[in-house]
């Protein structure tokens, strides 16, 4: 519960238990809280990049989805830092997992005479439209290997990377129908 799915019902969760255990929405939990899924990482993207001086952006995601009127900028502020944290942990363990791909491959360190380069495709919009998480992660990556090897590896978006990822497999694991007959 890490990734794009996720972290929008992450948030939720935390707030919900904020409510319930300090109310921080009041003396009433706000009953959207209890929804599952209804605060999306779109959602918690958009409220985390906001910028606005009275985050209103904020206010309004809160408003329109969970039906929670007359946050104050406090409140607000809140929020926001706690997309900050559930967005850092999910990008940092992202970055984990690809250094441990990286390290299994041989790819995390750089070897005497060797320039190679690896090429890291990611599809989802998470990576491609969350800024904020994709900055993190690519920094966290970078941390982990070093910065001689982190000059290795490159990070690319990839439009349908489940199709591609799929073909290259299958393509690797094909054999030539001929070589058998000769």
């Amino acid at each position: 519960m890490s990734f794009g799915m996720y972290l929008g019902d992450i948030v939720r969760r935390v707030l919900l238990k904020m409510a319930e255990e300090a109310e921080f929405f009041g003396d009433t939990v706000p009953p959207k809280l209890r929804i599952p899924f209804i605060l999306r990482t779109p959602d918690m993207s958009a409220m985390h990049h906001d910028t606005s001086s009275d985050l209103n952006v904020v206010g309004k995601k809160l408003r329109d989805i969970l039906e929670i009127d007359n946050t104050s900028l406090k409140m607000r502020k809140i929020v926001v830092e706690l997309c900050d944290i559930v967005s850092v942990r999910g990008a940092r363990l992202a970055a984990a997992a690809i250094f441990g791909i990286l390290r299994k491959l041989g790819r995390d360190t750089v070897k005497a005479g060797e320039k190679q380069k690896s090429v890291i495709a990611l599809d989802g919009g998470l990576f491609e439209h969350y800024t904020k998480f994709r900055t993190c992660m690519e920094k966290t990556l970078k941390e982990l290997m070093g910065k001689e090897a982190a000059e290795t590896i490159g990070i690319e978006h990839s439009n349908d990377g489940s199709g591609i990822g799929a073909a290259l497999l299958a393509a690797s694991q094909s054999q030539y129908v001929g070589s058998e007959e000769s």
